[in-house]
């Protein structure tokens, strides 16, 4: 028996006696693509030590049903709702490829997924079915606010867990404005005071957004809620119990955090297994040179425009390092020729291609994912954010030095190879990624125990009331002493006419005095 397996062996015993009972969990993700294998992983790792768990998670064409060591429940969407939101999808990427990103397309996107979530309320025998399981505890992948009125149908306490940096949703941490950039800002948290300027005019643009996304729901809870007991988004936000986030502080600025808010960056790793032979000697034809690892995601590659395909290409023809290009055969533009030193593939071992000792550079379009395995194998990055959290994470990748980011209107042949040769050739761009891999794997504690350690703690604890502070109880203007600062103003100013109506009536008296002595 290997020490992992003697080690696997101790943690099941050790939860054996700290859990007599296995708790019931509930995951739940109504996205598909990435966040299926997300929710598919936190799954696993719950049913690892020794919880009981179930999982709703939508049927789409990226979801192949096997086999799982836990209990799935499929829920099927509607396909022309699926085609609807596919086609609002294609639009929204399009636009993000051609720099003409706009909020009005993605908050369009919720329109459709508040479709859905309709559908899904209305999907009595699955409702149902759930409510009558008697979870413990429900799992949220709070991308789509749709869970938490999941959770709220369900009447059970829940945890959130937000697969990338902090986007649209708050939920409630204490943000200074001088130093904790608002999403979207592409500021770092070393503001100048025009930074300043544009981060405090950014916190009302940011919350006019996350009302106008979380409108798009309101004709579901009308419909699913009874009149006098309709919930409001925004507060079933704070109800967490805990909030998991996809990160860690090898990328995120410090923050201020609340006790019921914690990071496990790295909990989706996955170990590293070795390459199938074919790589290994595609490798090997550029000895010392290495190669150069390219990948933009599982969606993104099928939108990408032949300009860019081609520009990329060109640029790969003039390293001395091989590509491999994460990229489907049957897109490849058939007038392109493929450069020689470039390898493309319809899937890439993507983390065990960044683990290689002959990796010098991963391309990427910036996914907190790709981003988090950049980091995990201390390569350094080009990013080509396109759209949602890339250009955030992106913009904490350069704050941290152990990468850059090119626009996607500005991927130019020339462009692409000058700044490859920059970050592969100075030195201080892998010293940099090596540094936020010793942050991330000296933490004290692994991501994966920090999840299931809380987990426990809740559960044992009957929930998390005593990690959240009483800020969530109290109303916007008492949190802002808005309250205070009106009591002492106007006290103050009380004071001061009464001082001013005092002195007035003094010098009136003085003023009569003196006439009547003249007199």
């Amino acid at each position: 028996m290997t020490g992992h397996q003697v080690l696997l062996l101790v943690n099941f015993c050790l939860y054996g006696f700290l859990l007599p009972e296995a708790a019931k969990i509930l995951t739940i993700s109504t996205m598909g693509g990435s966040h299926y294998f997300m929710i598919d992983s936190i799954s696993q790792i719950f049913q690892d030590h020794g919880h009981q768990v179930t999982s709703l998670v939508p049927k789409t064409a990226f979801i192949q049903e096997k086999e799982k060591p836990y209990r799935v429940i499929y829920w099927f969407p509607p396909k022309d709702q699926l085609r609807k939101l596919g086609k609002r999808f294609e639009l929204y990427i399009t636009e993000a490829f051609n720099g003409r990103e706009e909020f009005y397309s993605y908050a369009k996107l919720f329109e459709q997924y508040a479709t859905l979530c309709s559908e899904l309320l209305s999907r009595r025998d699955i409702m149902d079915s759930l409510i009558h399981e008697n979870f413990d505890l429900l799992f949220l992948d709070s991308t789509d606010p749709c869970v938490f009125l999941i959770a709220e149908k369900l009447g059970k306490q829940f945890v959130s867990f937000l697969p990338t940096l902090f986007s649209f949703m708050d939920f409630g941490l204490p943000s200074p404005l001088s130093y904790v950039p608002v999403y979207g800002s592409s500021l770092t948290d070393q503001m100048d005071f025009w930074g300043r300027v544009k981060n405090f005019l950014m916190f009302f643009d940011f919350s006019r957004k996350q009302r106008k996304i979380f409108s798009y729901y309101d004709g579901t809870i009308q419909k699913h809620f009874a009149e006098g007991s309709r919930p409001v988004l925004s507060d079933l936000l704070l109800k967490a119990e805990l909030w998991f986030v996809n990160c860690d502080f090898a990328l995120d600025f410090a923050r201020p955090l609340f006790p019921n808010t914690v990071y496990v960056g790295g909990l989706l790793d996955k170990p590293v297994q070795p390459i199938h032979q074919d790589l290994e000697n595609f490798i090997a034809k550029f000895g010392d040179s290495g190669f150069v690892l390219v990948s933009q995601g599982s969606i993104l590659s099928f939108y990408q425009t032949k300009k860019s395909i081609k520009e990329m290409n060109s640029a790969f023809a003039h390293l001395p390092q091989g590509v491999i290009w994460k990229f489907n055969a049957s897109y490849w533009p058939k007038d392109i020729k493929l450069a020689k030193n470039v390898k493309i593939m319809d899937w890439l071992p993507q983390n065990d291609l960044l683990a290689h000792p002959s990796i010098r550079l991963f391309i990427t379009h910036g996914g907190i994912r790709s981003v988090t395995e950049a980091i995990q194998h201390g390569v350094p990055i080009v990013g080509i954010p396109i759209n949602l959290d890339q250009p955030y994470n992106m913009v904490r990748v350069e704050a941290r030095k152990f990468g850059i980011s090119i626009q996607p209107e500005d991927v130019k042949e020339e462009t692409l190879v000058l700044k490859i040769k920059q970050v592969m050739e100075d030195k201080r761009y892998k010293s940099a990624a090596m540094a936020a891999r010793v942050i991330r794997h000296t933490h004290p504690v692994p991501p994966a125990q920090r999840l299931v350690g809380w987990i426990d703690h809740i559960l044992e604890t009957g929930g998390a009331a005593h990690l959240k502070p009483y800020a969530f109880q109290q109303s916007w203007h008492e949190q802002y002493l808005l309250d205070v600062i009106l009591f002492l103003v106007a006290f103050t100013l009380g004071i001061l006419w009464l001082c001013a109506k005092v002195l007035g009536a003094v010098i009136r008296y003085l003023s009569k005095a003196k006439k009547m002595k003249k007199t």
